[in-house]
């Protein structure tokens, strides 16, 4: 159940299905179950409102009740803010995750004096679509949500307030999940197939990948490393004025780049880490040389700020907030748009790097990154997952599954190595990894 819903094609599901009194008791069976396996009993007040939200609180309530739990049921327009401070528990079943406007300061007031809270599909006032706070929302230590994730229980500051978080199946028919057609999912392994070696196979089969080297050679080190390490069965450093190597196995050419694309083996460029005042010209030089997968990052996108159509002709774009800000402005509150209008824009793989990346294409399909710990937030570390990409698209994946296949690779390789991880841990971790995961999935399928 990978797929996200928005508020509103989970408003069009609950259409759909036409069996709101059904779904809404399974809903309120879903979060009464919940409380009852990660708390004891104890003085409970549910806040409900006046929607769905409230009435899967007061299903909920009535079964805690029928449990032997001390159970107070409270209306938004008659709950207090002293009855609030003084329950042990509170199940916040208030506002679900379509609010469109912020809360008021009366709502806040209240919520802000509960000592614990469980959260019905979102913590009220926090918005679903986005995980964009509207004006304040609470912190939970438990949200219970149905049928689907939503884009805000996955992106911060949404993802940080839900607590931990669990989702509950409701009986809401998978045909009508179906036509729906989700255009958003949680990433992960279930959405992309690892390329796979040949017995019989020689390195150009694997793909060849080049990283266009400049000012700071550290940083397109890193991205050659990751690029061997994922699979690219040919790495080569391009480096117009020569350096000091330590790593063997490495390819390095001072061959300018017009010479280099003369080899149409090579079919993938990494173009921006490092490379200083020559990223805009050189990259332009890629686009117009055409047939070529371009991976632009760092200073390719810096050398683009303000003009985003240059970048049109690159397959994956993998800029930082602060990049992207540049190119495209702020992304906002709402950054799952934000990517989708910047994949658009310049018809790239767009990945908006983060504790949340978001990968989106230029039509409209978009995924989002969950599995990113915070030790992964250390210099050098966005070189290393342009070069993934590089291996992956030069092995022959499609660009966005090469970007999402990637994107969460980095991160399950950043959980394996532990906090006080530098760039240069990741790379050796990939082989491994990768292997696992292909079989795990022929377990899976077998």
């Amino acid at each position: 159940m990978d797929e996200l819903l928005t508020p509103q094609e989970m408003a069009r599901a609950d259409a759909l299905a036409d069996d709101t009194k059904t779904l809404m008791a399974a809903a309120g069976r879903a979060v009464a179950r919940a409380v009852m396996q990660h708390y004891a009993p104890c003085r409970t007040l549910v806040l409900c409102g006046p929607g769905n939200n409230g009435g899967d609180g007061k299903v909920a309530a009535e079964l805690l009740r029928l449990a032997g739990w001390p159970v107070t049921v409270r209306d938004l327009h008659e709950a207090a803010v002293e009855e609030t401070a003084k329950a042990e528990l509170v199940i916040d079943a208030l506002f679900g995750a379509g609010l469109s406007r912020d809360i008021s300061a009366s709502t806040a007031a209240l919520l802000r004096a509960a000592k614990r809270i469980v959260a019905v599909d979102v913590p009220s006032g926090l918005d679903g679509a986005t995980g964009a706070v509207r004006g304040y929302a609470p912190q939970a230590e438990l949200t219970v949500t149905f049928v689907r994730l939503k884009p805000g229980h996955l992106l911060y500051p949404g993802r940080g307030l839900c607590g931990r978080l669990v989702l509950r199946d409701i009986g809401m028919p998978d045909w009508v999940v179906a036509q729906i057609n989700p255009r958003t999912w949680r990433n992960g392994p279930e959405k992309w197939a690892l390329p796979a070696r040949h017995a019989t196979g020689h390195k150009y089969l694997s793909g060849d990948v080049t990283v266009l080297c400049g000012i700071m050679p550290g940083a397109a080190r890193l991205a050659s490393a990751a690029a061997r390490r994922a699979g690219a069965g040919m790495v080569t450093l391009a480096a117009e004025a020569p350096m000091i190597l330590p790593e063997a196995g490495l390819i390095v050419r001072d061959a300018p780049l017009a010479d280099l694309l003369r080899d149409k083996r090579r079919t993938v460029f990494v173009c921006g880490p490092g490379l200083g005042h020559t990223s805009a010209a050189k990259l332009a030089q890629l686009i117009a040389a055409g047939d070529r997968k371009i991976v632009a990052d760092a200073d390719a996108l810096t050398a683009c700020a303000g003009a985003p159509e240059r970048l049109r002709g690159t397959a994956v774009i993998t800029p930082h907030e602060g990049e992207f800000s540049r190119l495209f402005g702020p992304p906002g509150p709402d950054r799952l748009t934000a990517t989708r209008a910047a994949a658009q824009k310049t018809g790239a793989i767009a990945v908006l790097k983060g504790p949340d990346t978001i990968i989106a294409a230029p039509d409209g399909r978009a995924v989002i990154n969950d599995n990113a710990p915070p030790w992964l937030a250390t210099a050098g570390t966005g070189d290393v997952l342009a070069g993934m990409v590089a291996a992956l698209l030069a092995q022959g994946m499609a660009d966005f599954e090469a970007a999402c296949a990637a994107v969460w690779l980095h991160g399950a390789a950043a959980q394996k190595i532990g906090p006080g991880l530098i760039a240069e841990d990741i790379p050796p971790v990939l082989g491994p990894l990768m292997e696992e995961i292909r079989k795990a999935k022929e377990v899976a399928a077998f």
